[in-house]
């Protein structure tokens, strides 16, 4: 390929808004270009590149005996009122309606669709397990878009699903998909790091996402010095700093009885601690949330007798659109709202507004508590089992309790691991300290159950001519943030340095002139590279030297040749061939550089994989 016979517009200065080096670079080097706001266009060098990660994607799940398919980017809004998520995605998915008044969606994900089709054509459990995959367009109305495609509205995503008999069939595959994963971004040239990770929206047993360190990442993650441990903060747990009772609603023997005292112009915990000289690890800090879309039975539950409960389809699990709790932790601690929301199986979690404060306690914000509280059910962090002489809200203004003990004055309806885990906590597994980093999102494995299943009523018989209904697995990878990232862990501040798997090209041919002797030499070399398997790019612009230098720096091209007469008219003719990054070029016998460039280039692809 010559320079002249494609499309690379470079740029020297990168747009305004591009502030992560990914995004700077895929921009400079001609990559890709902005249509709107979180929409992009890959040009053709970036196409180049976003193939060669597509095809590593592809050959990794055929090796797992997972089978593509193709279906439509718009889907059918029915599929996700079977499932119940046509109100629990919220403002994210873009909903539209076709001609006929039909709801559709333009596709942020695909479980419903893929098991709506897997449904229509499973009988027999002789068909299972069955592992599909697409690689498609997806859209999600990201609120703010930032950072090129690595948070973009419309990506591209490697989706796979698959349908098994049991737990056991699930797991096998769950864990090919893992392996799966970890060969591609191995392929890629990417160091992941597999965390433990909540299953949010999507629902489902388990998931494990695949991360890579990033300053700008949108995750923060908790490592473990002494162990393997690591998890998303959104999952993480730590080892209790605290003793908590055998049984923990028993009261304490020696505890002092409960007591009422004022606390005038004392609402925070800092405020309370220096009130009342004492620390924020004997407070229980009750805070009042507002969840939507919860699964969670509260028909038990205080204050929640008249709720509506509403069931999106026949089959789909009832929900209350609108539920209010008190959440209880101790008081230097932070309530985890991930952990919150998948404990009452909501769809989402937020603090109530005061006014909604006032009404459910009737007390002003700042002085709510458990004791006493009717109005609504309590969730206690586990942490707050170990107070025995605490102090909560009293649910009056200006007006503490002291004295407070878990089991006597309070005991909680729902009891969990509400708790946000910090750097410093220790372990779960070991006990070593753990410390923190941030992270991108590369990919994501779940162990979804019956989740989507169950409601939209895929069925098969078994061996004994049972009706059944499969469990399920769903597999994500960005393959745009894939390459964000690629880009992300390899540049410097010339340009990109691509891994050789996924460099648009292998190698660039930089004639210092492209005429005369220089000409014929630059061709044969470019015929004698491209017959061997090298893709080879020819910069045949009639421009100066350093500014091809320059552009094959920043494109990030592995290797490059340069061809000028001088070295030509030696007595052994020869060229001047540099590895991207390494700072030293090496000569080379113009009748050896296309066997001894090839065998480079394809020591690096094996070692990559």
């Amino acid at each position: 390929m010559k320079f002249s016979q494609t499309f690379i517009p470079t740029l020297r200065e990168a747009p305004a808004d591009a502030v992560i080096v990914s995004h700077r670079l895929m921009f400079r080097s001609g990559m890709l270009r902005k249509l709107a706001n979180g929409l992009f266009t890959y040009l053709p060098l970036g196409l180049l590149a976003f193939r060669k990660v597509e095809n590593i994607i592809r050959e990794e799940m055929n090796a797992i005996g997972s089978l593509e398919i193709k279906p439509s980017v718009v889907a059918p809004g029915e599929l996700w009122k079977e499932s119940g998520r046509w109100e629990s995605m919220g403002d994210s998915m873009l909903r539209v309606k076709n001609r006929a008044g039909a709801d559709m969606v333009v596709s942020p994900t695909a479980e419903e669709m893929v098991t709506g089709i897997v449904r229509d054509e499973l009988s027999s459990y002789k068909q299972l397990p069955l592992s599909i995959y697409q690689i498609n367009v997806k859209y999600r109305d990201e609120i703010r878009p930032r950072y090129g495609v690595m948070r973009g509205r419309e990506f591209t995503m490697k989706d796979a699903y698959s349908y098994h008999v049991d737990e056991q069939s699930l797991d096998e595959t769950y864990q090919k998909m893992g392996t799966a994963y970890r060969r591609i971004f191995k392929r890629c040239g990417l160091a992941v790091l597999p965390v433990r990770a909540d299953s949010g929206a999507m629902g489902g047993s388990g998931s494990e996402e695949f991360m890579v360190e990033s300053e700008i990442g949108d995750n923060t993650l908790l490592l473990c010095r002494e162990c393997d441990y690591a998890a998303n903060v959104e999952k993480a747990g730590c080892k209790p700093d605290y003793d908590a009772p055998a049984d923990a609603l028993a009261p304490a023997a020696d505890a002092a009885p409960l007591e009422k005292i004022p606390t005038p112009a004392a609402r925070t915990i800092a405020e309370l601690c220096a009130f009342l000289k004492t620390d924020a690890k004997t407070f229980v800090k009750t805070l009042i949330y507002r969840a939507v879309n919860v699964e969670l039975d509260l028909s038990n539950a205080p204050g929640c007798a008249l709720l509506k409960r509403v069931r999106p389809a026949p089959d789909a699990p009832a929900v209350y659109a609108e539920a209010f709790f008190a959440v209880c932790i101790r008081g230097d601690l932070d309530v985890n709202e991930a952990k919150l929301a998948a404990a009452l199986k909501a769809g989402e979690v937020s603090l109530a507004s005061d006014a909604d404060v006032e009404r459910l306690t009737g007390a002003p914000v700042g002085f709510a508590g458990p004791v006493g509280l009717a109005s609504l059910p309590v969730v206690a962090d586990e942490t707050t089992a170990a107070l025995k002489d605490a102090v909560a809200g009293a649910l009056e203004k200006d007006v503490h309790y002291r004295h407070v003990a878990y089991g006597r004055d309070f005991a909680p309806w729902l009891a969990a691991d509400v708790r946000t885990v910090k750097a410093g906590d220790r372990c779960p597994v070991c006990g070593g300290e753990m410390y923190e980093k941030k992270g991108n999102e590369l990919g994501h494995i779940f162990k979804l159950g019956y989740k989507y299943t169950k409601p939209m009523n895929a069925r098969f018989l078994d061996e004994n001519g049972a009706s059944q209904t499969p469990v399920m697995g769903s597999y994500g990878i960005g393959v745009d943030r894939t390459l964000a990232s690629i880009i992300e862990e390899h540049h410097d501040d010339a340009g990109i340095v691509w891994p050789m798997s996924v460099a648009p090209f292998h190698v660039v041919i930089v004639p210092i002139k492209y005429e005369g002797a220089v000409k014929s030499a630059t061709d044969a070399i470019a015929a004698g590279l491209e017959k061997s398997g090298v893709e080879t790019l020819v910069d045949d612009r009639n421009e100066r030297a350093g500014v091809k230098f320059n552009d094959a720096d920043l494109t990030g091209i592995p290797f490059r040749i340069v061809v000028g007469e001088k070295n030509l008219a030696l007595e052994t003719p020869s060229v001047e061939v540099k590895r991207r990054g390494e700072e030293e070029a090496k000569r080379m016998p113009v009748d050896a550089v296309v066997q001894e460039t090839a065998g480079m280039v394809f020591d690096e692809l094996m070692r990559l994989g």
